[in-house]
């Protein structure tokens, strides 16, 4: 299946469930191994792989469990920095030295008259 906004929630969850549950079978494990190796229930494994509703700590521990979390970064893709916002982000890079701003900043080495 492929993922569209026309897919219904139940259809997604469905796919989504038939790929974790071949992914497991892939792998040669029970869903009461790979239950315990996720650290949750058979039953939720179960549901999960039927497309029943879940909580997402247990979907990413399945994943987890499965050597898949690399791929959420394809479900939710970082997004990129908006120039507008890096302007707004980026400090006021100095342009030239001051020695206005160099002496409040370190103190004179020396004032006038001081000289011996």
């Amino acid at each position: 299946m492929i993922f569209d906004e026309a897919s219904s929630d139940t259809a997604i969850l469905e796919a989504l469930g038939a790929r974790i549950a071949r992914c497991r079978l892939n792998r040669n494990l029970t869903q009461e191994a790979l239950a315990e190796l996720a650290g949750v229930s058979r039953p939720t494994v179960a549901r999960l792989e039927l497309g029943h509703s879940t909580t997402l700590s247990n979907l990413i521990r399945v994943l987890r469990a499965l050597n898949l979390v690399k791929n959420l970064d394809r479900l939710v893709p970082e997004p990129p920095v908006s120039p507008i916002q890096q302007l707004k982000t980026q400090k006021q890079q100095r342009v030239r030295a001051s020695r206005a701003r160099a002496v409040a900043e370190q103190g004179a080495p020396w004032k006038w008259g001081d000289e011996e």
